[in-house]
């Protein structure tokens, strides 16, 4: 019989879960057996106890230092990624971790070296990658048969604007909504950044001014293998959950459009009519979720390196700190700035 991972879940909120629900009826190979949220509700309980969770607790040492769970998924809030990571790492446990690691980069760089200290694995749950329309870009464009890349273009705008409670915690909208499209250029483009110069105003709630945030943004990228790139972000598309990218190259160009609610198209006299986009991410990537958790129980159990590891979880920090500081200052930003 192949070997069953053990997996605990630290944090049970929408997106904790979206990766329970998964582990538990959908990733060949994975078990859940514990699971703990701070905010502990009676509802988390019954959720839990459905997917036949036995341990429910309040207290994430509780999952890190059982010893029989082999790996931990954390789906708590940003602040505690990192110490999370250090914990786990220092139990001896795998992690997979949802987006950011940490905002600071000192936090984010102490956190892996105590990983690679600890010899588990660690991989960042940047999802887009497993959209099977966004790795058909990606996997086009990395064969060379189209050529070197040129442009590439992400655009990225959420159906409707996060509550004012969550933008005032959120790290502004570079670290929580364009950190996503940071990790889909590096991905697409097969390079690494080199220079942020980033654009922004308020045009959609005027209460974000006070948290030194905007709504709209616009990132212009150079990559080291000479490609240019454009990523634009709006917190509220109305129409849905807008997610296009694009790379154009020497011998052509590949695209991909929305994910519809269906795909049907109507043609009348009056015009011609089609579906919106699928509503947000939960629809949009939910195969590509229950991907990312199959890759990292894959990485464990046959002692492979994961798909996205701890240096992809840093460096969209990094381009998130050059674009902050490019908005602040109104000029372009060498990344070699803020890695510095």
């Amino acid at each position: 019989m192949e070997r069953e991972l053990k997996i605990g879940m630290i944090g049970a909120g929408r997106i904790g879960r979206l990766h329970g629900n998964n582990l538990a009826h959908s990733v060949p190979g994975a078990r859940l057996v514990s699971v703990a949220d701070v905010h502990l509700t009676e509802d988390m309980k019954s959720w839990a106890s459905e997917l036949g969770v036995k341990n429910i607790t309040s207290e994430p040492l509780n999952v890190i230092n059982d010893k029989e769970i082999d790996a931990v998924f954390i789906c708590s809030s940003t602040e505690s990624h990192a110490e999370l990571i250090m914990e786990a790492a220092k139990g001896s446990k795998h992690i997979f971790c949802e987006k950011p690691i940490h905002t600071d980069i000192a936090v984010i760089e102490t956190a892996l070296d105590e990983v690679i200290k600890a010899g588990v694995k660690l991989q960042v749950g940047f999802v887009r990658r497993f959209d099977h329309n966004h790795k058909k870009v990606r996997d086009t464009v990395a064969s060379g048969r189209l050529g070197k890349p040129h442009i590439v273009k992400v655009t990225s705008r959420d159906p409707e604007p996060q509550s004012i409670e969550y933008v005032a915690t959120s790290g502004g909208i570079f670290m929580d909504m364009t950190i996503h499209d940071f990790d889909m250029v590096r991905y697409l483009s097969g390079s690494e950044v080199t220079e942020v110069c980033a654009y922004g105003c308020i045009m959609i709630d005027s209460r974000i001014e006070k948290y030194g945030d905007v709504d709209t943004a616009i990132v212009i990228l150079k990559f080291e293998n000479g490609a240019i790139g454009v990523i634009e972000n709006s917190r509220a598309a109305r129409y849905g959950y807008d997610q296009r990218t694009e790379v154009h190259c020497d011998k052509g160009c590949i695209q991909v459009g929305n994910d519809l609610i269906d795909a049907s198209m109507i043609s009348t006299a009056e015009g011609v009519t089609c579906e919106k986009p699928t509503w947000f991410f939960l629809e949009r990537y939910n195969n590509a979720f229950i991907a990312e958790a199959r890759a990292f129980v894959d990485a464990v159990l046959h002692d492979s390196e994961p798909l996205v590891t701890g240096r992809d979880g840093l460096m969209p920090v990094y381009i998130a700190k050059a674009a902050e500081k490019s908005l602040k200052e109104g000029r372009s930003v060498k990344l070699s700035e803020v890695m510095a």
